[in-house]
């Protein structure tokens, strides 16, 4: 293979000018447009940070968007803070209540993702909404909390435009197979782990 740093000025924009014209073929061949099923799974961080970047881009279209959080909805997140200033546009429904090991009781946690589930799907149902995210169902399914056929039975349902975002690790085979896009979030490096630095706002909440 060869070194870029060694081509000529002369042989790199040849190099660069064909790949420009492998990618312009590639776009021009990428003609279809369809609601994606979105799966951002992994023990790294970032599943959901990568989704919500998803939620504001969709708001900054002027899309409707709504967001169901499975776990996390004790920790009244900042990011409910902010989008909370796009009312109208924006839906947030945070109805876990926290870690399991923090609720300690499977029952009620079953009982939470079930009606959490329940109103994930009135959205996934609304053609009004053009992006759908479901924040820690890959927990939720993981845990046995949900089965993963209810879940992909109900993304069956969606309107062909829009799209859904299932974040949190443990993403089930059977969802996998069925998504459009998936992202695995891998773990190098960890304040936490390696240094013991406690979680801190603006960066894990």
């Amino acid at each position: 293979m060869t070194n870029k740093t060694s081509l000529s000025p002369e042989q790199y924009q040849q190099k660069m000018q064909r790949r420009k014209e492998v990618q312009e073929q590639r776009l021009a061949e990428a003609s279809r447009e369809k609601g994606l099923i979105i799966v951002n799974t992994g023990n790294g961080k970032g599943k959901t940070t990568a989704a919500l970047g998803m939620v504001m881009r969709s708001l900054g279209h002027g899309f409707r968007v709504g967001i169901v959080q499975f776990i996390k909805g004790a920790w009244e997140p900042a990011e409910k803070a902010v989008l909370s200033r796009w009312e109208g546009q924006l839906e947030f429904y945070a109805m876990g209540e926290g870690f399991t090991w923090e609720t300690q009781d499977r029952e009620r946690d079953i009982a939470n993702a079930q009606a959490a589930w329940e109103k994930a799907l009135t959205l996934i149902r609304n053609q009004e909404y053009q992006l759908v995210l479901l924040d820690e169902i890959n927990v939720a399914l993981k845990l046995g909390y949900l089965e993963p056929t209810t879940i992909i039975e109900g993304l069956a349902e969606k309107p062909d435009p829009t799209h859904v975002i299932l974040t949190g690790r443990g993403a089930p085979s059977q969802l996998i197979e069925i998504a459009d896009l998936v992202t695995e979030m891998k773990p190098i490096k960890h304040p936490f782990q390696e240094q013991g630095i406690k979680a801190q706002p603006g960066i894990e909440f």
